[in-house]
């Protein structure tokens, strides 16, 4: 019998070769390693999106394939900047390697509707370049009907979800790293790894509106986020994730449409 699973690292390949007849949507989170300042960890945007695929997938039926842990590299505005000790981070063009690679490997084995789900806001249009090369090189080769669904999970938030979240105060997504939105969101998926006591808060960073190289680290907050997380808790994560999870679900079966099987 197939394990009660949905992530491909746990099974057999009998077992994967078992649910791919069921035309099953593969969820790939694509992450990095990257300080989230003092009180949470270096896989916070692995440790996120691999949560909500899992738990979009059990309602769709589908499956999760492993995440690709390294993402592009960090940004001082969006994510601190490399300097950070254990920031691991890959060039461009890897990146887009392996997410091209990882998808056209998945389109070889039958694997017709992927979703790639990123929890890093730098991998963004590297993801999109991996995407477009995968069906190229997927249509050279024969492979037919292959489709793709491209998200972030935090585009889901809701308007409501956002007022809940920032207490009916205006957000400023830029700067919501290691901030408010992913603490909370940690607290309730992972709340063992979230050290509370850790937080420091302090005013949000202000940054000037052009980028000076190399990296000016001035304006980045010492601890590494780039607004105060005193406000999370694991409720508004809860609250968070309960509304995005069903959300990102309704919009993957409306994207991909009925399985072929």
């Amino acid at each position: 019998m197939p394990r009660e699973t949905v992530f491909m690292s746990e099974m057999t390949w009998p077992d994967f070769a078992a649910r791919m007849a069921a035309d099953p949507v593969v969820l790939l989170p694509v992450g990095a390693t990257e300080q989230h300042a003092h009180h949470m960890p270096l896989g916070v945007d692995q440790l996120i999106p691999t949560a909500i695929c899992r738990l979009v997938a059990e309602r769709i039926g589908g499956l999760v394939a492993p995440p690709i842990p390294y993402g592009y590299k960090s940004q001082p505005k969006s994510g601190g900047g490399q300097h950070f000790p254990g920031t691991l981070s890959l060039d461009a063009g890897t990146l887009i390697a392996v997410v091209r690679d990882v998808i056209r490997e998945l389109a070889r084995h039958g694997v017709r509707r992927i979703a790639v789900l990123s929890g890093h806001y730098e991998n963004g249009w590297f993801v999109i370049e991996a995407i477009d090369l995968a069906l190229r090189e997927a249509a050279r080769d024969g492979i037919t009907g292959l489709r793709v669904i491209r998200l972030d999970y935090w585009d889901f938030i809701s308007k409501a979800s956002e007022a809940m979240l920032f207490d009916g105060e205006s957000p400023n997504w830029p700067l919501e790293h290691a901030a408010i939105m992913e603490t909370s969101v940690m607290m309730h998926l992972h709340p063992w790894l979230v050290d509370a006591a850790a937080i420091v808060d302090h005013p949000p960073a202000e940054f000037p509106p052009y980028d000076l190289y190399p990296v000016d680290r001035g304006p980045i907050p010492p601890d590494g986020a780039l607004s105060s997380p005193k406000p999370a808790s694991a409720d508004k994560g809860r609250r968070v994730v309960e509304q995005i999870v069903p959300d990102i679900a309704a919009a993957l079966t409306r994207g991909f449409g009925p399985a072929s099987a």
